[in-house]
């Protein structure tokens, strides 16, 4: 039975960050969690642990099948995790925002009342 693979390590390898210096610095951030704990760079992974990584292209919860620590191609690193993130929620149940142009200064009563009414508050 193997010993385990370095937390930040497999993350790169298994392609959920860019670099290793990323993944480091997400696990110091806590952006890294093993079975519900934050994690440490150094800590180890071993088969079966649930990995929950939060990413620039959103969460992801996967569980660890294969254990690697050299970044490889995405169809076998596709193979060292199953991934358990939920799908996202449709477009009609997102929220909306209204959303002001850069430089546009302050919103006005009027745009300020739109922006009311956008989000469900008072009329």
């Amino acid at each position: 039975m193997s010993a385990g693979v370095r937390i930040d390590a497999w993350v790169c390898a298994v392609r959920l960050m860019k670099t290793r210096s990323a993944a480091s610095s997400a696990c110091k951030a806590g952006h890294v969690r093993v079975n519900g704990e934050r994690a440490k760079p150094s800590q180890s992974v071993v088969v079966g642990d649930h990995v929950r990584v939060l990413t620039p292209g959103g969460e992801k919860l996967v569980t660890v099948e294969k254990l690697i620590v050299k970044r490889v191609g995405a169809p076998q690193a596709a193979e060292c995790y199953t991934d358990r993130t939920p799908p996202p929620p449709p477009k009609e149940e997102r929220v909306v925002i209204g959303v002001r142009e850069r430089g546009a200064g302050r919103p006005t009563k009027r745009d300020r009342r739109e922006l009311d009414r956008l989000q469900g508050r008072a009329p």
